[in-house]
């Protein structure tokens, strides 16, 4: 981009504060509306620690399952139980790891000797959880599968969790109980928000050792669910294949009893996991992203009409110029060029600071903005980090959002100023 695009762009926001500032905000603003409304999408979907490996996994947190002998469109939809998990998930071979856990954290009382119990959540999981996410320990390290295949009353503690219990992080191997249940610290992890849907929880215990692992009133549903953690997501295609043949085994064992199981699609990626959250309905993708599309076009039209009228203004005042270039033999598509990346230049200096204010306000009332539905009993805070929102894709997507709003406001005026009667412009005449 040539230089004088940039003296340009300065030199007529000097001649025209009041147009130039009111541009420049009403820009800002409508990209700081956009980006929180991205980031409020994005915030399910990209990576962050623990739940860093998002873009490699396949989620299952329901089933659905129908017998026989109810109606044709009956069916039950929820978590998978043991059984499932086991003849399923544990036994493929293609994926890299793969997971069962509670569907949800719930209230546990905690407590020590000589302290009073305290109330926080609690997940139960299986030695496979720490492989799908990566937490980062402070101090000891995961249960084992033995310990967790054993039914070992072991326990992995958050940071603030720990503290609160004995005052430290370096507790492992230190007893505590768990609703009057004794447990031992197998290691502490760093604090987890709950932004981190499926990893949260700031207590995290084998699933062997509640009632969770014999919870199940069909065989086959109870209170579990599932991701698979793929080495590339270029094995989807395989890690789909096994699971098919896996499920259609169990399928064939259900139907001796008069089950039978409706995939609905599953497993899935990420991002079509966070947008279904109904299990008893398959994935709709196409109307997800005709939403968000509906969603970007108003937040980019409105602000785009009333910047085009401000454009406008701010070329009527240099008629004069553009008919001197004109008379020298300066192309229409030179002129309309010119100024459609000299607005360009102004518009992403906007959409900058559009993007740090909504970074900024992000951060600030961020436990509000993102706070998950479940997550409004939570007993501890929602953590936001810049880690969390902040992405090259976030950035990616305020410049697209830059050029369309420059587009939009831009093309026309652009065009008109384009042709403009040299004659008239010169001498002033409207």
């Amino acid at each position: 981009m040539k230089i004088n695009y940039f003296k340009q762009a300065w030199a007529s926001m000097r001649q025209q504060p009041v147009v130039s500032t009111v541009s420049v905000i009403g820009t800002a603003l409508a990209i700081f509306l956009i980006m929180i409304v991205v980031m409020i999408l994005e915030i399910e979907i990209v990576p962050f620690a623990p739940e860093s490996n998002r873009d490699r996994w396949l989620v299952q947190r329901f089933g659905s399952i129908k017998h026989k002998q109810w109606g044709e469109n009956d069916s039950s939809n929820g978590p998978l139980g043991y059984n499932a998990i086991k003849a399923v998930f544990y036994e493929m071979k293609t994926p890299e790891a793969v997971t069962a856990f509670e569907v949800h954290p719930e209230i546990a009382s905690l407590s020590v000797p000589g302290q009073p119990a305290f109330g926080t959540e609690k997940l139960g999981v299986d030695h496979g959880f720490f492989d799908v996410m990566d937490f980062t320990f402070i101090s000891g390290k995961p249960f084992t599968k033995a310990d967790f295949e054993s039914a070992i009353p072991m326990a992995v503690l958050s940071e603030s969790t720990a503290r609160r219990l004995f005052g430290s992080t370096d507790v492992t191997g230190r007893e505590f109980s768990i609703n009057h249940a004794p447990y031992r610290v197998s290691g502490v992890v760093k604090d987890v928000s709950n932004l981190a849907k499926l990893a949260y929880a700031n207590v995290w215990i084998p699933f062997t050792t509640t009632n969770t692992a014999k919870y199940s009133w069909c065989s086959y549903m109870g209170g579990l669910s599932a991701v698979i953690l793929a080495k590339d997501p270029s094995d989807f295609p395989a890690i789909r294949e096994e699971y098919n043949r896996l499920f259609a085994k169990l399928g064939d064992e259900a139907k001796a009893s008069g089950w039978e199981f409706i995939m609905r699609d599953r497993p899935y990626t990420q991002e079509v996991s966070a947008n279904t959250p109904w299990a008893n309905s398959s994935p709709d993708m196409d109307r997800v992203h005709r939403s968000h599309f509906i969603i970007y076009l108003i937040l980019l039209l409105v602000p785009a009409v009333n910047l085009s009228s401000m454009t406008h203004s701010r070329l009527q005042r240099r008629r004069e110029e553009i008919g001197v270039r004109r008379a020298f033999g300066a192309k229409r598509s030179t002129i309309v060029t010119d100024i459609f990346i000299e607005n360009l230049v102004i518009t992403i200096l906007a959409g900058i600071i559009g993007l740090i204010l909504s970074v900024v306000f992000a951060l600030i009332w961020g436990g509000t903005l993102f706070a998950p539905s479940y997550g409004s009993g939570a007993l501890t805070s929602t953590g936001v980090g810049i880690g969390m929102l902040f992405h090259w894709s976030t950035f990616g997507w305020a410049m697209l959002f830059c050029f369309i709003l420059n587009l939009l406001s831009a093309g026309i005026p652009s065009w008109q100023a384009s042709r403009i009667n040299i004659v008239n412009a010169i001498s002033g005449k409207r």
